[in-house]
């Protein structure tokens, strides 16, 4: 009786596979493509994100971020999860005039997502250097990398 078991099962599982190749085959059912990423590339998102800081308006900041993304930012204990907490949050940390560098990075792709963790300094306007640890999580979708989690935390003495 096990074998019989095993042989349905099999079978079954032959028959639900070629369905489901076929139907991918014929374009009924989506199929998911990967992005194919270098490092670099996701790098310069960082970039971006940098750029988008030093020009001082929260919106094109927040503008990076997915819809449902986490930000647990350097210089507040409450993590920012709607776009008006983001607004909030950027509309303070802007008026620092932060400029940021990168020190170290490290990344990691996967089917359309990435991450990007390591060290950066952000120089202030009253020239101080706060040397932070950072995070970042991306998501490719409709033709963007979007910004699904953002960590950053100052790095301890």
């Amino acid at each position: 009786m096990k074998h019989y078991r095993f042989f349905v099962g099999s079978a079954f599982a032959a028959i639900a596979y070629t369905s489901l190749s076929s139907a991918q085959a014929r374009g009924t059912l989506p199929v998911e493509a990967c992005l194919g990423a270098t490092a670099q590339q996701i790098e310069n998102l960082v970039e971006d994100w940098n750029k988008a800081v030093q020009t001082g308006d929260p919106e094109l900041v927040v503008a990076l971020y997915a819809e449902q993304s986490a930000l647990l930012p350097t210089f507040s204990a409450r993590p920012k999860l709607t776009h008006d907490e983001k607004i909030d949050y950027f509309s303070q940390f802007l008026l620092l005039q932060p400029v940021g560098r990168i020190d170290s990075s490290w990344v990691k792709i996967d089917c359309n997502s990435a991450l990007n963790t390591g060290l950066y300094t952000f120089t202030l306007k009253d020239g101080r250097a706060i040397k932070a640890r950072y995070t970042f999580t991306y998501e490719y979708d409709n033709d963007r990398w979007k910004i699904t989690s953002h960590h950053s935390s100052v790095v301890p003495q």
